[in-house]
């Protein structure tokens, strides 16, 4: 690796045969893809046309059935029967239904680990990058290249740097940053490009935070998102001066307050004060977002010994079987139950509109979900905001929208 390198090009050129730039086309080697049922069926006829018959490496080929599971109908009951065959028969990695969310299971089970270059069948792909890992969303037939070769092509991106300072107040959360800083970027404000994440600020989060946010990077178009991987022996990379970025971008967590993505785009952002009082029918907790251990523990101490009006839905989806688990051993579902709100399978849930919480036409929904375009819950005619887990457990007590920060005083 040469000098002067962003981390995506540092980690890309690990991954060839030579130090390579922002700009260059390259084939690279990969160390792992992951594929849903969404998805995974296109690839598994794309990999047959191509003749291929033995996975380049099955142990580092994963499926997971997440996104229709358990599966809604018989002809998607027919796609899941293909891809637990196929998974089989190539003795590659299978997480079945109810096991969890694709990028949850990813991270749980250690199959993406720092400098990583990483390929997943979903355009949250990037979420990997909280450990330190290149991680891309490509496309079908993309992944049945990589399982027959074990390579792939792509163009090196640029990197913007984004710069965390200070630390978060009470009920305020790592969602309210990224919400924050996909309204400063744009959904198409780093298109094929690197979001490289820094700071002082950044240290005060969890895992469960960094997640979020390299995961809704996506929703600015960057290919995708890296923080820096720690080591035993310090950081596995560097960071350049900022004059190395296309762009640079500063965020004071100190001075944050709970924000709001208005329907139909997830960069039309505000603070809560501006949309306070808006009426909800459902509030919706879960996703590769926010579906994690801490995100159902901030929804819980808002809801602990409170009741769910009527005429008011709570729906909470973990993003894994272990999270459940544990939510369940630490009273934390109990919470949930108590309050009137309904637990689904580990597993996407509403989120991509296939089923289990479908809206009815002119109902609003809060979500901790990454995207609110119109349809994407599975009713066009629906309005959903994005939000923290916190202010859609707060939003789901009051019938409206909510600042959660009430409920965090000390």
């Amino acid at each position: 690796m040469g000098d002067n390198q962003t981390l995506a090009e540092q980690i890309i050129s690990a991954h060839t045969e030579k130090s390579v730039k922002a700009g260059e086309i390259v084939i690279v080697d990969v160390d792992g893809t992951m594929s849903h049922d969404a998805g995974a069926p296109y690839s598994i006829r794309a990999f047959e046309a191509m003749g291929g018959k033995k996975l380049w490496n099955p142990g580092r080929t994963a499926f997971v059935i997440d996104h229709a599971a358990p599966a809604p109908t018989s002809e998607i009951s027919q796609l899941h029967l293909m891809i637990r065959e196929f998974a089989s028969k190539t003795g590659s990695r299978l997480f079945d239904a109810g096991e969890g969310i694709c990028h949850q299971l990813m991270v749980e089970n250690h199959l993406v680990k720092p400098g990583d270059l990483f390929l997943g069948g979903d355009s949250h792909t990037p979420t990997y990058g909280a450990l330190g890992a290149f991680a891309i969303g490509v496309g079908a037939t993309d992944i049945a290249g990589a399982w027959l070769t074990g390579k792939t092509w792509l163009r090196v991106p640029r990197s913007q740097l984004v710069i965390l300072e200070g630390c978060l107040m009470p009920g305020v959360f790592p969602k309210d940053i990224i919400l924050n800083l996909v309204c400063k970027i744009g959904m198409s404000g780093a298109i094929y490009e690197a979001l490289e994440f820094s700071g002082a600020g950044l240290d005060n989060l969890s895992l469960s935070g960094k997640m979020t946010l390299a995961n809704m990077a996506a929703e600015t178009g960057a290919k995708s998102a890296i923080m820096m991987p720690e080591t035993d022996h310090g950081p596995l990379f560097k960071f350049l001066p900022e004059k190395f970025y296309s762009a640079v971008h500063r965020v004071d967590l100190s001075e944050l307050s709970p924000q709001v993505s208005l329907p139909n785009a997830p960069d039309k952002v505000t603070a809560v004060e501006r949309v306070a009082g808006t009426k909800i029918h459902i509030s919706f907790i879960g996703t590769c977002t926010n579906g994690r251990t801490e995100d159902l523990r901030a929804a819980a101490a808002v809801l602990k010994g409170q009741k769910i009006p009527k005429g008011t839905q709570l729906i909470i989806a973990p993003a894994s079987r272990s999270i459940l688990t544990e939510a369940i051993a630490d009273g934390t579902a109990e919470i949930f139950l108590s309050a009137g709100a309904t637990i689904l399978p580990p597993g996407c849930g509403p989120c991509s509109g296939t089923h289990m919480g479908v809206p009815a036409d002119g109902q609003t929904i809060i979500s901790s979900a990454n995207r609110n375009f119109p349809g994407r819950m599975g009713n066009p005619k629906a309005d959903i905001y994005l939000a923290s887990p916190a202010m859609v457990a707060a939003s789901a007590l009051a019938g409206e929208i909510t600042d959660p920060r009430p409920f965090f005083k000390s």
